[in-house]
């Protein structure tokens, strides 16, 4: 044998320049790493597309108004009804408010509606900061500074209290969830490596993506560039931890096979990175291309998940490729310890279950991928019960938050839309037809033009409601159309004052009240009804937006973009498969196997949400979340699988080759598996529906590809089909095995 090569000096200098300047970045971007919350936009209204009627409403509204504003409904309420020393307590609260929060509300009165049963109040506070995340503060003063009677019920809602509620979820992310994934992560490598210091090297690499991830989204939403919101925040932290985990786990895979070939550390992370480099840049390169065709959508937050993703995976990329190489070849065999992989000892990865797997699917190959097809197709059923209408923003919430309480105080005793009128623009001259129309629209329970003027309370006789800062200071306050304060019984709701109906640029605004709560499915279906009626209206130009039509155009748009977005990724997938595997019908295989599983997830998502957890649906948007993120992610194991299998069949034919590439990978592909689908269901500990969901399907969905259609299906087909699959490539031209 001849003797081994002598080491060539200063090999560790470029490895060591690459750890240096890695640590520099490091260093040069974790400040706005750290801030990126403060960039965040979690606000509906500016995620709309420009040419929607609820966007065009809500800049003609601005100049109703004079300004834009976030609504917040307190609601007081007691079962057994108000009593005076209820009322002057709010009246009382309300004056604090004011006083406490002027300067950033609108410089209108704080006046309670009271319900017709006489058993609640609601006051609509209106902040002038449209930043959610700035206004979190302002709601959180008022929750904490509503003293009650005993018996006496408050709480915040509305479209401000929701968002806070939001927020504040959000607001765990740098801390329960990052802490739940980096946990996760670190115990299933410590089980896999079965070495106290991989481990580490492994997370130091995810850590250093993640840091440079976040410090560039910071920067470019700093300058909007781009749009991020608490949800893509959310998403882009698992998505790094989860990728440069797997990148770095098929690294270090051929590494140490690589180290029982090779006496020399260097050579061995060469040649692994050679082998490693085409699969691991493919893998990325699927995902930020898919990433990416978000771009397309309609929609600002799903245009924001587009860059922000592909940033994430290319951070991730680019750690996997240089960082993590260097650190490997500094520390060689060491990282392995006290397991350290011997020159010239045997590769376990050909003799433990993966080998059997393998030789499985080598005698029933036929026999396989029909089952395991059948098992799909039986999830595929479950798509029956899934139900990706959307949800209402407050049905949103796992759990009871304020905002959520709010809303049910409001709908017990108000029409459910109380504090979130339909707003509906038209000409003037066409003010009576479409004020007509509106009020004979099924689901509106009262509609007025908007004069400029709040509305204020009708009391009374001998109860004057002292006035909060510029309104009515005591007596009898009139009412509108005849009604005076002599003529009111307790717990009439607020009429408007009479005056003319604001004019502007020739367009007048009728506010209507919904039966339905605003973000409720009943309440989109009167959005739909109310335009079809005042779009009929000749000459009116009329248009309907507000808070529920936001919703309905945000659910509808969603809708558009799954049929646009879908197709796209496929066909870029398409594209990259051909590229990689110089074969036509190898790509459209995969790309089969792949949708399949989507699919099977989807119908197994249905049962699980509705049948075992009780959700009340799925966003718009849910299936082209997880279509992005499914097959994206689900291609990748494919390729790391076949491309190895490429590699293989190319020494010892179709056949063997692809059994020993099912092999050889088995183990380091469905650790990575288990990885990524563990980093995602992490998300769950966000108690928000939607992201719950994501949560399930990616890492269910996953795991699906990871153990049955990588596993089984993919090679089983690819055994059953012969060389063809390689059409036209050259391993297609091979001689028969």
């Amino acid at each position: 044998m001849a003797a081994p090569p002598r080491p060539k000096r200063w090999r560790w200098l470029l490895p060591a320049l690459g750890l240096v300047v890695w640590l520099l970045i490091s260093g040069g971007m974790g400040g706005f790493a750290a801030k990126t919350a403060e960039v965040q936009k979690n606000d509906n209204a500016s995620f709309l597309p420009e040419t929607a009627e609820a966007t065009l409403v809500l800049e003609q509204s601005k100049k109703f108004a004079g300004l834009d504003v976030v609504p917040a409904q307190l609601v007081y309420g007691r079962d057994t009804g108000l009593t005076e020393a209820d009322k002057t307590a709010i009246t009382e609260q309300l004056a604090a408010v004011k006083a406490e929060l002027g300067d950033r509300l609108a410089d209108v009165p704080l006046y309670p509606h009271f319900s017709t049963d006489g058993k609640a109040a609601q006051v609509t506070v209106l902040f002038t900061e449209t930043d959610a995340q700035k206004n979190m503060a302002d709601v959180q003063w008022i929750r904490d500074h509503v003293g009650l009677p005993d018996g006496l019920n408050a709480h915040v809602g509305g479209l401000g209290g929701i968002l806070t509620d939001m927020m504040e979820v959000f607001g765990s992310i740098d801390g329960l969830l990052l802490g739940v994934t980096v946990g996760i992560i670190l115990i299933i490598l410590l089980i896999v490596y079965r070495s106290p210091l991989l481990p580490l090297v492994v997370l130091f690499g995810a850590g250093m993506a993640f840091t440079l991830a976040n410090g560039v989204v910071y920067l470019l939403a700093k300058e909007e560039v781009i749009t991020v919101s608490g949800q893509s925040q959310a998403i882009l932290d698992v998505l790094v931890l989860g990728a440069a985990t797997d990148y770095a786990m098929l690294l270090v895979s051929r590494f140490r096979e690589e180290l029982r070939r090779t006496v020399s550390k260097y050579d061995a992370m060469r040649v692994a990175l050679r082998a490693s480099f085409e699969p691991i840049l493919a893998s990325g390169a699927t995902v930020i291309l898919g990433l990416l065709c978000l771009l397309v959508s309609d929609l600002a937050s799903n245009k924001g998940l587009g860059p922000v993703g592909a940033i994430g995976i290319a951070s991730s990329l680019a750690v996997s490729l240089t960082l993590l190489p260097a650190v490997l070849a500094l520390l060689g065999r060491a990282a392995f310890w006290p397991v350290r992989p011997k020159h010239g000892s045997a590769p376990v990865e050909e003799t433990g279950i993966w080998a059997k797997v393998s030789a499985l699917v080598g005698r029933r190959a036929r026999l396989v991928w029909i089952g395991t097809a059948v098992l799909l197709l039986a999830g595929v059923a479950g798509l029956t019960r899934l139900d990706a209408d959307g949800i209402p923003q407050s049905e949103g919430f796992i759990g009871n938050p304020d905002s959520v309480a709010a809303q049910e105080l409001t709908t017990a005793h108000f029409p459910g839309g109380s504090g979130n009128p339909a707003e509906i623009v038209t000409r003037a001259e066409k003010l009576d037809q479409v004020l007509l129309a509106v009020r004979q629209t099924a689901g509106v329970a009262e509609a007025a033009p908007f004069t400029g003027l709040p509305a204020m309370p009708v009391v009374p006789p001998g109860e004057g409601q002292p006035g909060i800062e510029g309104g009515p200071t005591g007596g009898q306050v009139p009412g509108a159309q005849g009604q005076t304060g002599a003529e009111a019984q307790p717990g009439t709701p607020l009429v408007p004052p009479p005056a003319e109906p604001k004019v502007v640029d020739g367009l007048v605004r009728i506010d209507a009240t919904l039966t339905d709560a605003a973000d409720s499915p009943a309440a989109l279906e009167t959005v739909e009804r109310l335009r079809a009626a005042v779009h009929a209206i000749d000459g009116a130009d009329a248009k309907v937006g507000g808070f529920s039509a936001i919703n309905y155009d945000v659910q509808h748009t969603s809708q558009r973009d799954r049929n646009v977005i879908i197709p796209l990724v496929l066909g870029v997938i398409f594209l990259i498969l051909m590229v990689l595997l110089r074969s036509l019908i190898a790509p459209l295989l995969l790309i089969a196997t792949v949708v399949l599983s989507y699919l099977a997830t989807l119908g197994i998502s249905g049962l699980v949400f509705t049948d075992v957890l009780g959700f009340p649906g799925a966003d718009s948007s849910y299936p082209l979340f997880a279509f992005v993120f499914l097959v994206a992610l689900g291609v990748d194991y494919n390729i790391f699988l076949m491309t190895r299998v490429r590699e293989e069949a190319g020494k010892i034919g179709h056949k063997p080759g692809t059994l020993k590439g099912l092999a050889v990978t088995g183990g380091v592909i469905t650790s990575a598996g288990v990885v990524l689908a563990a980093t995602f269901a992490a998300l769950a500990v966000l108690p928000l529906v939607f992201v719950v969901e994501i949560a399930f399907a990616v890492a269910f969905g996953v795991l699906l590809d990871t153990l049955l259609v990588r596993s089984l299906l993919v090679p089983a087909l690819t055994v059953d089909i012969g060389r063809f699959v390689w059409w036209p490539g050259g391993l297609w031209r091979r001689p028969a095995d």
